[in-house]
């Protein structure tokens, strides 16, 4: 049944021939072609979906997916669902805290494709709205942005006083103290966005004062981050400061993983926040512990649960940091949660419980008229599968795509030793990815059958490109 489920992906997709994966691990090859597939049939009149049972509005949906791996697979779609998001190509629409990752994404979308006429307007558009923002939601007191924590638009993701109990909507926004709360993901996200305007403007030519000032900024974000949010003795983070200028120290997965993949926290310091962070036996959950009204037999819907997109940059963050075996935790528990027959079942599900491993959406908000509502958790969840493909371009194969070409920095656990990633469009080229062996050193770079002296592609690189990677 399993089988056939792929299959019928595979065969609606329309794309029997795109890209490959050739695995000593079954299973990691079964999960990465479902991911795919899951990518493609959300695809409706050329705009990527957020899922099965969702539409293509949301830009946070649309940025993260484009980042995490359509750039590189479909870049027309990713492109034209960037574009859809915006207000006439001019600013990025939709909920305001955590639209700013449109600039991330669109800055990656040009190193993957080169398009300049794309970065030209792209960089309008996200400088427009950086200054937008930076009107409407920064905090001058603390120096931070604020608004709710990036994708947690459901009030089960925070404590009080933020969550208003006798509210029973399960809306962060009609919770009045959200629009003054200061959130670790959301900061961080501003952060990486200040970092991708001033390398695109410094592409583009732009003015040198204004391309500094980016980094400026970014570098006085940073610090407040810091001296907000981080304990330098505990070496942990805070989640959020609340309306009332309070710390709420939970463990948020996207805000440590955020700041050790843009480089907050760097070095040894980052190593150990990703090997100290508390995880589930599937992966890290989104916000951690329970918050008092809720518990492993009731798990809130934004809080203690597995959303598999937070646990795809999660692992993102462990391989910046070195921690492979935090990195190989994720990837194997996500590899779970999509094929097992009693959790996904081949089906890349919106959210898990992170005690067994089912499909589950959790609890929001509830009062009289409905007072033990369970959310269901939808199927076919694009941000899901992007999540397994980064895991397995980024961590495995180790791609990193830069201005200038591609580096490669590929780890193999011990449940792998050969890797074969085929029909890879970048920019001129289609590339062939092999790599074997085990580990992260890498014993000798070939690119079409020459060694190479680094582990790098020029951008410049034209046709058909095989790589082969021994690791030992």
């Amino acid at each position: 049944m399993k089988k056939l489920l792929l299959y019928f992906l595979l065969l609606i997709s329309g794309n029997l021939f795109a890209q490959k994966i050739i695995c000593d691990n079954t299973d990691f090859a079964d999960a990465y072609k479902l991911a795919i597939n899951t990518v493609d049939i959300n695809v409706r009149r050329g705009i990527l979906a957020a899922g099965t049972e969702y539409g293509g509005e949301w830009t946070r949906d649309i940025s993260i997916n484009s980042w995490n791996g359509v750039s590189l697979l479909r870049p027309e779609v990713a492109e034209k669902s960037l574009w859809s998001v915006t207000i006439n190509k001019d600013t990025i629409g939709h909920q305001y805290w955590d639209k700013i990752l449109w600039a991330i994404a669109a800055c990656n979308h040009y190193q993957v494709t080169g398009d300049k006429v794309f970065l030209k307007q792209a960089y309008t558009c996200s400088a427009n709205t950086m200054k937008e923002l930076e009107h409407s939601t920064f905090d001058s007191k603390y120096g931070l942005f604020m608004g709710p924590s990036v994708f947690n638009d459901g009030i089960a993701a925070y404590p009080e006083p933020v969550y208003e109990p006798l509210n029973f909507s399960g809306g962060v926004l009609d919770h009045k103290g959200s629009y003054h709360i200061k959130c670790l993901s959301t900061n961080s996200v501003y952060y990486a966005a200040y970092i991708a305007l001033s390398n695109m403007s410094g592409i583009l030519n732009i003015d040198k004062a204004i391309t500094e000032g980016y980094l400026q900024k970014a570098e006085t974000l940073k610090k407040n981050i810091l001296a907000n949010f981080y304990d330098k003795e505990k070496n942990t983070f805070s989640y959020l400061i609340d309306q009332n200028g309070k710390l709420a120290n939970y463990q948020e997965g996207l805000g440590i993983s955020f700041v050790v993949m843009f480089g907050i926290l760097d070095g040894e310091k980052a190593n150990q926040l990703v090997g100290n962070a508390v995880v589930s036996k599937y992966g890290i959950t989104s916000v951690y512990p329970d918050l008092p009204r809720y518990s492993a037999e009731k798990p809130g819907r934004h809080n203690n649960i597995i959303w598999p997109m937070v646990n795809g940059f999660f692992a993102n963050a462990a391989v910046v940091a070195g921690n492979y075996k935090m990195f190989t935790n994720e990837l194997n528990g996500l590899t779970r949660l999509a094929l097992d027959a009693d959790k996904g079942d081949y089906n890349f599900r919106e959210i898990f419980n992170p005690y067994s491993g089912k499909p589950d959406g959790g609890y929001q908000a509830w009062g009289e008229e409905r007072p033990n509502y369970h959310w269901a958790s939808c199927t076919v969840q694009t941000w899901s599968a992007t999540a397994y493909l980064n895991m397995i371009h980024y961590g495995l194969a180790g791609i990193r795509v830069q201005n200038d070409g591609i580096s490669f920095s590929p780890y193999l656990p011990q449940n792998v030793h050969y890797l074969e990633l085929s029909d890879i469009k970048y920019r001129q080229s289609v590339l062939k990815i092999i790599i074997k062996g085990n580990g992260s050193t890498i014993k000798s770079f070939l690119v079409n059958g020459k060694p190479q002296s680094g582990h790098h592609i020029d951008s410049t690189i034209k046709g058909a490109n095989k790589i082969t990677i021994v690791l030992g």
